[in-house]
C-alpha cells in the first residue's frame, strides 16, 4: 500500500490510500479517485514530506494490514451512505441538474432526489448556489429506477 497526499483543481488536498502508483494512476484515468470536498475528479499528487518510520512504530506488513482494515471501514461507510439516500431519496437519473434547480426555486414540491450530473451541470449547480452532495462511486447492483 502507498500514501498519497492529493490535490484536485480547486486545491482541495486530501490523503488517499493506493496498492501502488499505477494503481492510483489507473483509479484516476478511470475518473475514479475524485476530491472529498467538491468531487472534482481532475486530481493529482501534492507535495508531501516522506515518512520515516521510527524504532517503535508499527511494522511494514501490520501498517499494510491497518490501512487495508481502515480502507474497508471508509468503504463500509460509503456503501451504508448510498444505501440510506437509495432507500429514501428519489431518483430521478439523468434529469438530476433540471430536477434540482426546480425544487430550489421553487417550481416543484421539495424532495430529497439523487441521479446523475455531468461535471458542467455540477459546475453551474454549485455557480447558482444549489445545495446538493456527491455520492462516493461505488459498484451498485440493485439501484433504484425511479
Amino acid at each position: 500500500m502507498i500514501h498519497f497526499q492529493l490535490k484536485c483543481k480547486n486545491n482541495h488536498e486530501f490523503e488517499a490510500w493506493f496498492q501502488s502508483s499505477k494503481s492510483f494512476a489507473d483509479q484516476r484515468n478511470r475518473g475514479d479517485v475524485h476530491c472529498p470536498v467538491c468531487g472534482d475528479t481532475n486530481v493529482t499528487k501534492a507535495l508531501m514530506t516522506p515518512s520515516i518510520a521510527k524504532g517503535n512504530s508499527i511494522s511494514g506488513g501490520a501498517a499494510e494490514k491497518r490501512a487495508r482494515e481502515v480502507a474497508e471501514q471508509v468503504l463500509q461507510a460509503a456503501k451504508k451512505l448510498r444505501e440510506v439516500v437509495e432507500k429514501n431519496f428519489e431518483y430521478v437519473g439523468d434529469d438530476f441538474a433540471e430536477k434540482a434547480r426546480a425544487i430550489h426555486y421553487g417550481e416543484t414540491v421539495e424532495r430529497n432526489i439523487y441521479g446523475e450530473a455531468t461535471e458542467k451541470e455540477v459546475e453551474e449547480l454549485d455557480e447558482e448556489g444549489i445545495d446538493f452532495a456527491r455520492l462516493p462511486k461505488i459498484p451498485r447492483s440493485n439501484r433504484r429506477k425511479g
